[in-house]
């Protein structure tokens, strides 16, 4: 663990706009994303984003904005898009209720086969560098909720790095019932980026300290595999639950802008640093 100073970010010009994905399985159903890349200049790679319970609500989008202003094409998913697929909430106490009730409806398979389809669509922006070559891997970055899915989506084999902002719960279960989605960190093959408020109320010390053992014994067993491999890691800012966003009561911005500067870093050192990569 470690604590980190601020850093901000330069604005510049993004477009964005509402895409659906349709399913190619019978086990998906359609998503309704929102897709945002740079204006002028192909992007560099491409990020998910995982929304808390609230939606892909504007702050949401935001996000997928200002990292599309970073150079990122940046795509939205919906993680409840079996029981509401255009869900868009505020933060006040009525919201918060009614993005739980759906939380409680979702299961850990349903939302990797949702993510995995959002990945396959992103990817595609991006062909393989030749033939027979893998293709590009994927960012993801999840908040809340979509903070817990981060660390499940981060086993998916196109998701090379992964920020994880104050995903609670994955100490003691996982949606839709089962063990502690932190029993699936050893199956993580890109990296993982785990940051909390030090004052979280939903991610006490006891989850601090199991996150902390959990990313501890991967990287001792990637170490052995392949000396190389980027360490996971988990950072604790100063901070409650959802500081991040500038729409909550909780909104601090010093962790916020630490939190930004984390997560630029972390796929400019997976994904590549501006202008290392074009779209085909």
């Amino acid at each position: 663990m470690c604590r980190l100073p601020c850093a901000g970010l330069p604005p510049s010009d993004s477009v964005a706009s509402w895409l659906q994905l349709d399913p190619r399985r019978p086990d998906q159903v359609p998503l309704r994303c929102w897709w945002a890349r740079p204006a002028d200049t192909p992007p560099r790679g491409g990020v998910l984003v995982l929304p808390e319970v609230f939606g892909i609500n504007g702050w949401i989008r935001s996000v997928t904005q200002r990292l599309a202003e970073a150079g990122y094409g940046a795509l939205a998913v919906p993680l409840f898009a079996r029981t509401a697929p255009e869900l868009e909430l505020g933060y006040g106490p009525d919201d918060l209720a009614l993005g739980r009730s759906h939380k409680e409806r979702t299961r850990t398979d349903q939302l990797l086969t949702d993510v995995a389809l959002a990945a396959d669509w992103l990817q595609e922006q991006w062909p393989a560098p030749a033939p027979g070559a893998a293709a590009e891997g994927l960012g993801c970055v999840g908040f809340c909720f979509g903070g817990h899915v981060a660390l499940l989506a981060s086993t998916l084999p196109a998701v090379a790095a992964t920020v994880d902002f104050y995903g609670a719960g994955v100490a003691s279960g996982r949606p839709g019932g089962g063990p502690a989605s932190l029993e699936l960190v050893p199956s993580i093959g890109g990296t993982l980026l785990c940051i909390c408020g030090d004052g979280d109320p939903l991610i006490p010390p006891a989850d601090v300290a199991a996150i902390e053992g959990a990313l501890s014994a991967a990287n001792a067993a990637r170490a052995l595999a392949d000396a190389q491999a980027m360490p996971h890691r988990l950072v604790l800012l100063e901070g409650g639950h959802g500081f991040m966003c500038s729409a909550r009561p909780d909104h601090r911005p010093e962790a916020a802008a630490a939190g930004w500067s984390l997560l630029l870093e972390t796929f400019d050192q997976v994904l590549g640093a501006p202008g290392s990569r074009k779209r085909a």
